[in-house]
Protein backbone atom coordinates (compact mmCIF):
# COMPACT_ATOMS: atom_id res chain seq x y z
CA UNK A 1 0.00 0.00 0.00
CA UNK A 2 1.22 3.50 -0.83
CA UNK A 3 -0.71 6.63 0.22
CA UNK A 4 -0.14 9.64 -2.06
CA UNK A 5 -1.74 12.30 0.16
CA UNK A 6 -0.88 12.57 3.86
CA UNK A 7 -0.59 15.48 6.30
CA UNK A 8 1.50 15.58 9.49
CA UNK A 9 2.77 18.03 12.07
CA UNK A 10 4.41 20.46 12.23
CA UNK A 11 1.87 22.37 10.18
CA UNK A 12 -0.20 25.53 10.14
CA UNK A 13 -3.28 23.43 10.93
CA UNK A 14 -3.57 20.97 13.81
CA UNK A 15 -2.49 17.45 12.85
CA UNK A 16 -3.04 14.08 14.47
CA UNK A 17 0.68 13.36 14.77
CA UNK A 18 4.21 14.41 13.87
CA UNK A 19 6.13 12.99 10.91
CA UNK A 20 7.68 10.16 12.93
CA UNK A 21 4.36 9.23 14.52
CA UNK A 22 2.59 9.13 11.15
CA UNK A 23 5.46 7.09 9.72
CA UNK A 24 5.19 4.62 12.59
CA UNK A 25 1.47 4.18 11.93
CA UNK A 26 2.15 3.31 8.29
CA UNK A 27 4.95 0.90 9.22
CA UNK A 28 2.65 -0.83 11.72
CA UNK A 29 -0.03 -1.14 9.05
CA UNK A 30 2.41 -2.76 6.62
CA UNK A 31 2.57 0.09 4.11
CA UNK A 32 5.50 0.51 1.77
CA UNK A 33 5.43 4.29 1.91
CA UNK A 34 3.52 7.51 1.41
CA UNK A 35 3.69 11.08 0.09
CA UNK A 36 4.00 13.76 2.76
CA UNK A 37 2.13 16.93 1.81
CA UNK A 38 2.02 20.41 3.33
CA UNK A 39 0.19 23.41 1.92
CA UNK A 40 2.70 26.04 2.99
CA UNK A 41 6.21 24.55 2.80
CA UNK A 42 8.26 22.01 0.89
CA UNK A 43 8.20 18.58 2.52
CA UNK A 44 11.24 17.26 0.66
CA UNK A 45 13.67 17.50 3.59
CA UNK A 46 11.18 16.11 6.09
CA UNK A 47 10.31 13.20 3.81
CA UNK A 48 13.96 12.37 3.16
CA UNK A 49 14.79 12.31 6.87
CA UNK A 50 11.78 10.14 7.66
CA UNK A 51 12.55 7.76 4.81
CA UNK A 52 16.08 7.23 6.14
CA UNK A 53 14.95 6.67 9.71
CA UNK A 54 11.89 4.51 8.99
CA UNK A 55 12.89 2.43 5.98
CA UNK A 56 9.66 3.43 4.23
CA UNK A 57 9.52 5.11 0.84
CA UNK A 58 8.52 8.56 2.07
CA UNK A 59 8.25 11.11 -0.72
CA UNK A 60 8.07 14.89 -0.52
CA UNK A 61 7.18 17.74 -2.78
CA UNK A 62 6.04 21.34 -2.89
CA UNK A 63 2.61 22.98 -3.09
CA UNK A 64 2.70 26.24 -5.05
CA UNK A 65 1.06 28.54 -2.55
CA UNK A 66 2.11 32.00 -1.43
CA UNK A 67 4.41 30.84 1.37
CA UNK A 68 6.82 29.43 -1.25
CA UNK A 69 6.37 32.36 -3.62
CA UNK A 70 3.31 31.08 -5.44
CA UNK A 71 3.85 29.50 -8.85
CA UNK A 72 7.56 29.89 -8.32
CA UNK A 73 10.08 28.11 -10.58
CA UNK A 74 12.86 28.62 -8.00
CA UNK A 75 10.87 26.73 -5.36
CA UNK A 76 10.12 23.94 -7.81
CA UNK A 77 13.73 23.64 -8.99
CA UNK A 78 14.93 23.51 -5.38
CA UNK A 79 12.39 20.85 -4.39
CA UNK A 80 12.93 18.61 -7.41
CA UNK A 81 16.72 18.95 -7.37
CA UNK A 82 16.69 17.89 -3.71
CA UNK A 83 14.82 14.68 -4.44
CA UNK A 84 11.22 15.86 -4.39
CA UNK A 85 8.82 13.98 -6.62
CA UNK A 86 5.54 15.90 -6.49
CA UNK A 87 4.46 19.43 -7.44
CA UNK A 88 0.98 20.54 -6.46
CA UNK A 89 -0.44 23.55 -8.25
CA UNK A 90 -2.09 26.08 -5.87
CA UNK A 91 -4.17 24.58 -3.10
CA UNK A 92 -4.82 26.81 -0.08
CA UNK A 93 -4.12 29.97 -2.10
CA UNK A 94 -6.05 29.04 -5.22
CA UNK A 95 -8.83 31.41 -6.21
CA UNK A 96 -11.27 28.51 -5.81
CA UNK A 97 -10.22 28.01 -2.18
CA UNK A 98 -11.05 31.63 -1.40
CA UNK A 99 -14.37 31.49 -3.27
CA UNK A 100 -15.38 28.33 -1.37
CA UNK A 101 -14.33 29.91 1.96
CA UNK A 102 -12.02 27.02 2.72
CA UNK A 103 -8.98 27.50 5.04
CA UNK A 104 -6.31 29.99 3.99
CA UNK A 105 -3.07 31.07 5.63
CA UNK A 106 -4.51 34.56 5.90
CA UNK A 107 -7.10 33.19 8.31
CA UNK A 108 -4.35 33.20 10.96
CA UNK A 109 -3.62 36.92 10.71
CA UNK A 110 -5.79 39.55 9.07
CA UNK A 111 -2.71 41.65 8.25
CA UNK A 112 -2.01 39.19 5.44
CA UNK A 113 -3.86 40.14 2.27
CA UNK A 114 -6.22 37.73 0.53
CA UNK A 115 -4.59 37.63 -2.93
CA UNK A 116 -5.06 34.38 -4.81
CA UNK A 117 -3.33 32.31 -7.48
CA UNK A 118 -4.49 30.86 -10.81
CA UNK A 119 -3.29 29.43 -14.11
CA UNK A 120 -4.74 29.85 -17.61
CA UNK A 121 -7.48 30.05 -18.70
CA UNK A 122 -8.40 31.94 -15.51
CA UNK A 123 -5.07 33.74 -15.75
CA UNK A 124 -4.99 35.97 -18.83
CA UNK A 125 -2.54 34.80 -21.50
CA UNK A 126 -0.71 38.15 -21.40
CA UNK A 127 -0.23 38.00 -17.62
CA UNK A 128 3.52 37.96 -16.76
CA UNK A 129 2.89 35.00 -14.43
CA UNK A 130 2.15 32.77 -17.44
CA UNK A 131 5.89 32.53 -18.07
CA UNK A 132 6.40 31.18 -14.55
CA UNK A 133 3.67 28.59 -15.10
CA UNK A 134 5.41 27.46 -18.31
CA UNK A 135 8.78 27.29 -16.56
CA UNK A 136 7.31 25.17 -13.76
CA UNK A 137 5.75 22.80 -16.28
CA UNK A 138 9.08 22.45 -18.08
CA UNK A 139 10.82 21.64 -14.79
CA UNK A 140 8.25 18.96 -13.98
CA UNK A 141 8.83 17.41 -17.41
CA UNK A 142 12.62 17.55 -17.11
CA UNK A 143 12.61 15.88 -13.67
CA UNK A 144 9.92 13.33 -14.59
CA UNK A 145 8.00 14.50 -11.52
CA UNK A 146 4.31 14.23 -10.71
CA UNK A 147 2.05 17.14 -11.63
CA UNK A 148 -0.85 17.36 -9.20
CA UNK A 149 -3.57 19.84 -10.03
CA UNK A 150 -4.18 21.08 -6.48
CA UNK A 151 -7.34 23.06 -5.86
CA UNK A 152 -7.57 24.96 -9.14
CA UNK A 153 -10.79 24.92 -11.16
CA UNK A 154 -11.94 22.26 -13.59
CA UNK A 155 -11.09 24.45 -16.57
CA UNK A 156 -7.59 24.96 -15.18
CA UNK A 157 -7.21 21.21 -14.61
CA UNK A 158 -8.13 20.61 -18.25
CA UNK A 159 -5.60 23.24 -19.39
CA UNK A 160 -2.88 21.71 -17.22
CA UNK A 161 -3.51 18.29 -18.73
CA UNK A 162 -3.27 19.72 -22.24
CA UNK A 163 0.03 21.36 -21.32
CA UNK A 164 1.30 18.15 -19.71
CA UNK A 165 0.50 16.13 -22.81
CA UNK A 166 2.19 18.70 -25.04
CA UNK A 167 5.35 18.71 -22.88
CA UNK A 168 5.61 14.95 -22.39
CA UNK A 169 4.75 15.00 -18.69
CA UNK A 170 3.84 11.38 -18.03
CA UNK A 171 2.81 11.62 -14.38
CA UNK A 172 -0.40 13.62 -13.95
CA UNK A 173 -2.82 13.39 -11.03
CA UNK A 174 -6.13 15.18 -10.67
CA UNK A 175 -6.17 16.14 -6.98
CA UNK A 176 -9.52 14.93 -5.55
CA UNK A 177 -11.43 16.34 -8.57
CA UNK A 178 -14.83 15.54 -7.03
CA UNK A 179 -14.02 17.46 -3.83
CA UNK A 180 -15.54 20.92 -3.21
CA UNK A 181 -12.57 22.34 -5.08
CA UNK A 182 -12.39 21.84 -8.02
CA UNK A 183 -15.88 20.29 -7.88
CA UNK A 184 -15.74 18.50 -11.23
CA UNK A 185 -18.61 16.43 -12.57
CA UNK A 186 -18.22 12.71 -13.19
CA UNK A 187 -18.42 13.15 -16.97
CA UNK A 188 -15.59 15.71 -16.87
CA UNK A 189 -13.46 13.40 -14.75
CA UNK A 190 -14.08 10.51 -17.14
CA UNK A 191 -13.02 12.66 -20.09
CA UNK A 192 -9.71 13.62 -18.51
CA UNK A 193 -9.04 10.07 -17.33
CA UNK A 194 -9.51 8.83 -20.89
CA UNK A 195 -6.90 11.38 -21.98
CA UNK A 196 -4.34 10.10 -19.49
CA UNK A 197 -5.03 11.76 -16.13
CA UNK A 198 -4.90 9.71 -12.95
CA UNK A 199 -7.87 10.45 -10.68
CA UNK A 200 -7.61 10.77 -6.90
CA UNK A 201 -10.38 9.94 -4.44
CA UNK A 202 -9.66 10.60 -0.77
CA UNK A 203 -10.95 9.32 2.53
CA UNK A 204 -11.21 12.95 3.65
CA UNK A 205 -14.04 13.40 1.16
CA UNK A 206 -15.96 10.53 2.72
CA UNK A 207 -15.53 11.87 6.26
CA UNK A 208 -15.74 15.63 5.80
CA UNK A 209 -17.06 16.78 2.40
CA UNK A 210 -20.60 18.13 2.71
CA UNK A 211 -23.03 16.02 0.72
CA UNK A 212 -20.49 13.44 -0.36
CA UNK A 213 -21.48 9.77 -0.21
CA UNK A 214 -19.78 6.46 -0.88
CA UNK A 215 -22.10 6.00 -3.87
CA UNK A 216 -20.97 9.27 -5.43
CA UNK A 217 -17.33 8.36 -4.88
CA UNK A 218 -17.97 4.95 -6.45
CA UNK A 219 -19.25 6.71 -9.58
CA UNK A 220 -16.04 8.73 -9.72
CA UNK A 221 -14.02 5.53 -9.27
CA UNK A 222 -15.82 3.96 -12.21
CA UNK A 223 -15.16 7.06 -14.31
CA UNK A 224 -11.44 6.88 -13.47
CA UNK A 225 -11.10 3.37 -14.87
CA UNK A 226 -7.57 1.94 -14.51
CA UNK A 227 -6.20 5.35 -13.53
CA UNK A 228 -7.93 5.41 -10.15
CA UNK A 229 -5.80 6.45 -7.16
CA UNK A 230 -7.11 6.13 -3.60
CA UNK A 231 -5.54 8.24 -0.86
CA UNK A 232 -6.32 9.21 2.71
CA UNK A 233 -5.74 13.00 2.69
CA UNK A 234 -5.80 12.37 6.44
CA UNK A 235 -3.84 13.75 9.36
CA UNK A 236 -6.61 15.89 10.85
CA UNK A 237 -7.35 15.35 14.57
CA UNK A 238 -10.99 14.59 13.69
CA UNK A 239 -10.07 11.89 11.13
CA UNK A 240 -8.87 8.34 11.78
CA UNK A 241 -5.11 7.76 11.57
CA UNK A 242 -4.20 7.90 7.87
CA UNK A 243 -3.75 4.14 7.27
CA UNK A 244 -7.09 3.42 8.97
CA UNK A 245 -8.74 6.23 7.00
CA UNK A 246 -7.61 4.74 3.69
CA UNK A 247 -8.77 1.29 4.78
CA UNK A 248 -12.21 2.69 5.61
CA UNK A 249 -12.42 4.27 2.15
CA UNK A 250 -11.63 0.92 0.53
CA UNK A 251 -14.28 -0.78 2.64
CA UNK A 252 -16.89 1.86 1.78
CA UNK A 253 -16.25 1.53 -1.96
CA UNK A 254 -16.25 -2.25 -1.73
CA UNK A 255 -19.69 -2.04 -0.11
CA UNK A 256 -20.83 -0.10 -3.20
CA UNK A 257 -19.97 -3.09 -5.38
CA UNK A 258 -16.48 -2.17 -6.59
CA UNK A 259 -13.89 -4.92 -6.91
CA UNK A 260 -11.73 -4.97 -3.75
CA UNK A 261 -8.66 -6.15 -5.67
CA UNK A 262 -8.92 -3.18 -8.03
CA UNK A 263 -9.35 -0.84 -5.06
CA UNK A 264 -6.23 -2.18 -3.36
CA UNK A 265 -4.28 -1.71 -6.57
CA UNK A 266 -5.56 1.89 -6.58
CA UNK A 267 -4.11 2.33 -3.09
CA UNK A 268 -0.93 0.40 -3.78
CA UNK A 269 0.72 -0.44 -7.10
CA UNK A 270 -0.94 2.33 -9.13
CA UNK A 271 0.12 5.27 -6.90
CA UNK A 272 3.55 3.74 -6.26
CA UNK A 273 4.22 3.50 -9.99
CA UNK A 274 2.87 7.00 -10.50
CA UNK A 275 5.14 8.60 -7.90
CA UNK A 276 8.37 6.61 -7.65
CA UNK A 277 10.98 6.88 -10.40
Amino acid sequence: MFDVHVHAAPDVLDRIGYDDQIGASYAAAGYGGFVLKAHHESTVGRASALSRSSGLDVVGGVALNRAVGGINPAAVLSALSSGGRVVWFPTADSHTQESARLPRLGDLDDRLDRSVLAVPPVLAEDDPAVKDVAFVLDLIAEHDAVLCTGHVSGDECRWLLEQALARGIGRFLLTHPSYTVPGMEVREIAELAERGAHVEITAYQLFHQPGMTAARLAAVAEAAGPRLVLASDAGQPNSPEPPAALEQLIQALTAEGLDPGRLRDAAGDTPRELVLP
